[in-house]
């Protein structure tokens, strides 16, 4: 990996390279825009790919793109917030690199948990900078529901997508479903004095715009995985 700034190359490690800001990482990039631990580039035999951590404002990128999860190509540039890096020295194999590693099986989720995702994930998916995903009480005023439900919600999703306890638990769960395909952007409907909230299976439906000046973000789209039965489309 290649440094821009200041040109210097940096081998990988086998398994596991560690970048970002602070002293016990593999990688330290002296910028202010990235975290102590930003990212993690990982190789698996021929394949390399790259995983934001979730506990940075300014994210990461791969040619312009925010991402979660990506697998890297030979020259691809990666900017961990502001600072640019090339990669290097990458097999040519037959990936798409547009395709962002998933986890295989999703786990089934409620109505109500879907609706949980969909508020959760919207301000990362409605600005083209990183932000961070709504907080529990931007969700409850969003559905119209208490605090206190929604981090029941919020309690069961984190053992259903096995998130562990720590730190931005609630950014670790937005990157984990967008990394999954399981929540993606859609159109924002432009309609005089009502907006767009996507219903389950996606087609929106209409409600009341919210006091001026809320912070409301465009509307994303969840995937429900299949109910147990039936298979997945």
């Amino acid at each position: 990996m290649r440094i821009e700034d200041s040109g210097l190359v940096m081998p990988l490690r086998p398994d596991v390279t560690t970048v970002g800001r602070g002293r016990g990482v593999d990688i330290r990039l002296d910028d202010p825009s990235v975290s102590r631990l930003h990212a993690e580039i990982v190789r698996r035999g021929p394949y390399v790919y790259v995983v934001d951590m979730g506990l940075s404002r300014n994210g990461t990128r791969v040619n312009g793109r925010p991402i979660a999860r990506r697998v890297l190509e030979d020259g691809d540039v990666v900017s961990f917030g502001t600072a640019r890096c090339r990669m290097g020295g990458i097999p040519r194999e037959e990936v798409d690199p547009d395709v962002e590693l998933r986890r295989a099986v999703a786990p089934e989720l409620t109505r109500r948990e879907v609706d949980v995702l969909t508020s959760l994930c919207r301000p990362a998916l409605s600005d083209e900078a990183f932000v961070a995903p709504a907080t529990a009480r931007e969700i409850a005023g969003d559905l119209v529901v208490t605090e206190a439900a929604v981090k029941q919600h919020l309690l069961r999703l984190y053992q259903k997508f096995r998130i562990p306890e720590g730190a931005n638990r609630r950014t670790r769960l937005a990157n984990e479903v967008i990394a999954m395909g399981l929540v993606r952007p859609l159109p924002p409907v432009h309609v005089p004095q009502q907006s767009s909230r996507p219903s389950v299976d996606g087609r929106a439906t209409q409600e009341m715009r919210r006091t001026p000046g809320a912070n409301h973000a465009a509307p994303g789209h969840v995937t429900r995985p299949a109910a147990a039965g039936r298979r997945a489309s």
